[in-house]
């Protein structure tokens, strides 16, 4: 159930995060890295808009079912590179805040795998999706819909 639909929102109510999806989009990280972040985060928060729209951009982008269906339980597979584990560990942990300090030894791992131009792009990743997730469930914009530009 929608409760505000697309057309009841303000007139460029999102283009200020459009751009800042535009910025992502040109940052030095892969595609695929980034959409398996705003998956996994979507998982957490429960935010069935950005599941399906993420599930079918990773798809489209030729992830595998396996990994996607992994993707809850990331720590415990094979099927995760050392970088994405460190990525989806640090993506938890901004998620999952909780009025905690970011722990010293997860961004020390994230310093071994990406360097600092990078880790500001995935923190503007992990907050934008976390923005994204609030606003649809908040709207209640309905899944199942989104349609991946080819």
């Amino acid at each position: 159930m929608e409760r505000i639909t697309y057309n009841e929102l303000p007139k460029g109510f999102f283009d200020p995060l459009m751009e800042i999806e535009e910025n992502l989009k040109k940052s030095p990280l892969d595609f695929k890295l980034l959409e398996l972040i705003k998956l996994r985060i979507s998982q957490i928060n429960g935010c069935a808009y950005c599941l399906d729209m993420h599930y079918k951009e990773l798809k489209h982008h030729g992830e595998s079912d396996v990994k996607l269906s992994l993707l809850p339980a990331w720590e415990e597979t094979d099927f995760f590179t050392e970088k994405e584990k460190t990525a989806l560990l640090f993506a938890e942990s901004l998620t999952k805040i909780n009025h905690r300090s970011l722990n010293t030894l997860i961004f020390d791992e994230l310093e071994k795998h990406f360097d600092k131009n990078e880790i500001s792009y995935l923190s503007l990743t992990i907050t934008q999706i976390n923005t994204w997730n609030r606003l649809m469930k908040i709207f209640g914009f309905k899944a199942g819909n989104y349609e991946v530009v080819k």
